[in-house]
């Protein structure tokens, strides 16, 4: 039993509120607890004038009922839609209406013939239709924007669902009320529409490779518990026959406050907080909790294999099944994760498998739940080897860990490596509040958990080995997933809904009070003078900046290069061979150990016009790891078999993306933007790349030095960095070569198109604009909050809360980065194939007249006011925004510039910016789906048509 350095005690305010602090917190976390059970959690941090909030609620799909799965998912959706109070014009009469849609939804889930079903829909859609004039949309987006939040979201899981905000520290009384209403009573107004769009995430989820496989996995891993059993988007019968009473009655019974928590951190007074979270939340009654009889598992004791198929490339994932987070065993299975996988470090799995290049790749990790856990482990085989062979290198390295073959040295640099992640997590007040809540959410304390790192530190190699020896055995769920057609893909028919009235003018009565009150503190803006702020130097002829760490004693150094793949195509691909090759005195897995040893870590990044190496650790080791990456770099010895193993391995990762959706569309919409030659299809051929020496790549290296480059350095003692480092610059004696060019093509309204396997459609279209104006900048800040991004937009309402088209849909006009390039806008819509037609039209409406909404206007500008004026630039960012700001030939903190320019902006402005700059783009449209289900007809309709192929796309 370990003496624990951190412990509770209690305290009292001096408004006599009792609460709990732990001993040696340096985050001076306070815990409360209201009369009706309700836990507060704040904390200080002042980075900014605002706070991060979370509401948990301890309950997720883990209690859906298991004829309604998909329902605490669906209650999320709902808890944005107002109530009785707010989103409603009337609700004495929207009242009587939604009364009436429950009652049909309840006969429409016990009606068995499908023909009746259908007229029971048809009622349902014509009474929604009339309650639809009196509900206001979005409208709690809309008050919650109107106070400067913004990170407004929400998520479902197993056994939590959160709700999500940063709002500005003086307006967190209005923040309050808000949710109060909300959390005090739900309406499910626009039930039908929303039902749709969650429909929508769930064909979009069938569309998810990770999904399919984790879903099966868990259903053999947890064959009664509602962890496998239960999926958090639900059973697509249960979606297509939902009960509003079921989810009235979840919501009496979970959503209580001796059920859910208040998370706050940030730049907050104790004592006031408090209670005026007492204020609004203290008089919601408690509740007693539903009794839950506790589910257990079998163990298992065999090999569960299973197979699932789709268009990506194979891989097998095993997982054995743990005991719940924070018990010894998840402890044990998290260590042992990290001994084989350390972030791609020094693990046994990265350094035997991945730095070998034996396969494409290979990870363990370990999930820890409320109840129970997994340890898994994913390996993804290269063409010529089976997912059997893939399965058998993996439990090698298994079995490596029950004998005890892996070095001393790692037990203690993993647990400082946790120290050092949970450092770096915990300094921002977002990381904070997730690390508080998601504590509560597993039904731990705050002492527990900042005790964690002593407990893990207790557990010897000996623990480790035992734990192996008796855990790993043919106990284990394995699935291969094999490339093929996924049969298991639900295609439904559009249901055939008829868009609602959503009264974008309309204010609900409590809108009109929350706005018309007063916020007496005003948050001033600052802004930065970058020449305060960053204090520079000259060492030899590098420039060097510097930017005080204030938050703990981590640093970083960075080598910024001022130029990249444009100059040099091969740049990237040599920092990536780099990671395979040691030097005569380090073999590459030595290298990644110790670095490893000495918590520091290496980052190569190269852009199309810079190159940025990065160190980060602990202060008083970062000159070891300046001294071990140069070594590397000036001595890294060449390996032609390393170098083959390599250029295999980057041909197969090549076409191992041309299977992934995701990527695919990257790609196509690369493609439809700028043409058959870019950077993005400009890469080395696959010639060039296995006929290449690899002295070609590792003299890039030895010389990088000899380049210009700047020095960037983040930590607490400049003095001390100034003294070391000039022994590690050279002076410089090669010039940087000249950069290629890339053109810029007009888009001109053509089509392009690529097949695949999906339940979805997803169409991007991408219109070339005028050259990027920074004096613009307000004006497209106002333009995407007012019309084309967020829950409130006028795209987002029209398209998923009128007519329930898509669950993703947006317009984003994106100023360019760099002066004399030109701005583009985007659009996307992810919908299903017989959808597509009217959610292109109805986009194409929004595009070609923009409606005019002055009452969202001046909520998006007020806004965006308040979320500049609210908002500090701190940490690496003050230095990195001046090189961002630099290739717009600004030298400035600019906000100040979009600040006033965003303070007299009227909607004349922005009709006019629409006009001149939005109205007049072409555009080119890329499509991605399975041919057969598209209207081609319809598809050829927008504009010249070519089906492309992935070699065009990719351009291999």
């Amino acid at each position: 039993m370990i003496d624990k350095r951190y412990k509770e005690t209690i305290h009292t305010d001096k408004n006599n509120y009792e609460y709990f602090t732990i001993t040696h917190d340096e985050h001076n976390v306070r815990i409360y607890t209201l009369k009706n059970g309700l836990k507060v959690f704040l904390a200080q941090n002042f980075d900014a004038p605002r706070i991060q909030t979370f509401i948990p609620v301890k309950t997720g799909s883990n209690n859906d009922p298991a004829d309604n799965t998909g329902l605490a998912h669906y209650l999320e959706h709902m808890m944005f839609k107002g109530t009785s109070r707010m989103g409603t014009q009337n609700w004495e009469k929207e009242k009587v209406l939604i009364e009436q849609i429950e009652a049909l939804y309840e006969q429409h889930k016990e009606e068995q013939d499908p023909e009746k079903k259908k007229e029971i829909y048809t009622k349902i859609d014509e009474i929604s239709q009339e309650a639809s004039q009196y509900a206001i949309a979005n409208e709690y987006d809309k008050v919650i924007s109107s106070l400067g939040a913004s990170g407004t979201n929400a998520h479902t899981w197993f056994d939590e669902t959160v709700y999500k905000n940063n709002i500005p520290n003086n307006e967190l009384e209005k923040w309050l009320k808000v949710e109060k209403e909300r959390f005090s009573e739900i309406v499910l107004r626009l039930f039908h529409t929303e039902l749709e769009s969650v429909y929508e995430e769930f064909n979009r989820a069938q569309d998810n490779d990770a999904r399919l496989v984790s879903y099966e996995l868990m259903d053999a891993l947890f064959p009664t518990h509602p962890n496998g059993q239960q999926t958090t988007l639900g059973k697509p019968e249960h979606l297509k026959n939902p009960s509003m009473k079921a989810i009235h009655k979840y919501f009496d019974e979970y959503y209580v406050p001796n059920n859910y928590a208040m998370v706050l951190v940030g730049d907050l007074d104790f004592e006031e907080s408090i209670q005026l979270i007492d204020q609004y939340f203290g008089s919601l009654p408690y509740k007693e909790l539903p009794k839950k009889t506790p589910i257990i598992e079998s163990p298992i004791t065999e090999i569960v294999a299973r197979t699932v198929h789709s268009p990506t490339t194979p891989r097998v994932q095993l997982a054995w099944r743990t005991e719940s987070y924070g018990s010894k065993e998840a402890i044990l299975a998290d260590i042992t994760a990290n001994i084989l996988s350390n972030r791609g470090e020094a693990g046994l799995l990265d350094l035997h498998i991945n730095q070998t290049q034996k396969m494409l790749w290979a990870q363990a990790f370990s999930v820890g739940l409320k109840e129970y856990g997994y340890f898994s482990i994913v390996a993804v085989p290269k063409e010529a080897q089976t997912m059997d062979e893939a399965k058998e290198m993996v439990l090698e390295q298994i079995e490596l860990v029950k004998k005890g073959d892996f070095p001393d040295w790692m037990l203690p640099a993993i647990v400082n490596d946790f120290k050092l992640q949970r450092m770096k997590a915990l300094e921002t007040a977002e990381g904070l509040a997730t690390n508080l809540y998601d504590t509560y959410i597993k039904g731990r304390s705050w002492e527990e958990e900042l005790n964690e790192m002593d407990e893990y530190a207790t557990f010897t190699k000996e623990d480790i080995v035992n734990f192996a020896n008796t855990f790993f055995k043919d106990n284990y769920v394995i699935i291969y997933k094999e490339k093929g057609i996924n049969d298991k893909l639900l295609r439904v028919e559009n249901p055939g809904i008829t868009p609602i009235k959503i009264n974008r003018d309309a204010q609900s009565e409590f809108l009109k009070e929350v706005l018309s009150e007063i916020t007496e503190e005003i948050i001033i803006p600052e802004f930065i003078d970058y020449d305060k702020e960053i204090t520079k130097d000259i060492v030899k002829d590098k420039h060097l900046s510097f930017v005080k760490n204030r938050y703990n004693n981590l640093a970083q150094v960075y080598f910024i290069f001022p130029f990249g793949s444009d100059h040099d195509r091969e740049l990237g691909l040599s920092t990536q061979v780099l990671q395979y090759l040691g030097t005569e005195k380090f073999s590459p897995e030595d290298l990644k150990q110790e670095f490893f040893k000495i918590g520091v870590s290496n980052d190569f990044k190269t852009t199309n016009n810079q190159l940025l190496i990065s160190l980060s650790g602990l202060e008083e080791n970062l000159e070891k790891g300046i001294e071990l990456l140069q070594h590397w770099m000036y001595n890294v010895m060449p390996d032609q078999e390393i170098y083959n193993q390599f250029a295999e391995t980057i041909l197969e990762n090549r076409e191992a993306v041309k299977k992934d959706k995701n990527r695919i569309m990257t790609a196509l919409t690369n493609y439809t933007k700028l043409g058959k030659f870019s950077r993005f299809t400009d890469i080395i051929s696959t010639e060039e790349l296995t006929n290449s020496r690899v002295e070609v790549f590792t003299d890039r290296m030895k010389t990088l030095f000899k380049y210009p480059y700047q020095l960037f350095f983040y930590g607490r003692n400049f003095e001390d960095f100034k003294g070391y480092i000039g022994k590690y610059v050279e002076t410089e004696s090669l010039e940087i070569p000249e950069p290629k060019k890339y053109p810029e093509p007009n888009t001109t309204g053509n089509v392009y198109f690529t097949d695949y396997d999906m339940v979805q459609v997803e169409m991007s279209k991408i219109g070339k604009g005028n050259e990027v104006d920074p004096r613009n900048f307000g004006k497209v800040n106002v333009f995407n909050e007012y019309f084309g991004r967020g829950l409130s937009s006028i795209v987002f309402q029209e398209i998923r809360e009128s007519k329930s088209l898509a669950y993703s849909a947006y317009v984003s006009y994106a100023a360019n980065s760099e002066s004399g390039h030109p701005d583009y806008v985007t659009t996307y819509i992810g919908t299903q194939p017989d959808k597509l037609q009217i959610a292109v039209d109805t986009m194409t409406d929004l595009m070609n007249e923009m409606p005019e909404v002055p009452i969202q206007f001046e909520n998006a500008k007020y806004a965006a006011l308040k979320q500049i004026a609210s908002a500090r630039i701190t940490r690496t960012n003050i230095f990195f925004n001046t090189l961002r700001l630099k290739k717009l030939g600004i030298y400035h903190d600019f906000r100040k510039d979009i600040y006033e320019q965003i303070q007299s902006l009227n909607f004349e402005d922005i009709k006019q910016f629409y006009q001149t700059e939005i109205k007049p783009v072409h555009f080119n449209t890329a499509i991605i789906g399975k041919k057969e289900n598209l209207d081609m007809d319809a598809v050829r309709k927008m504009g010249p048509f070519t089906e492309v192929s992935l070699k065009d796309i990719f351009g291999h």
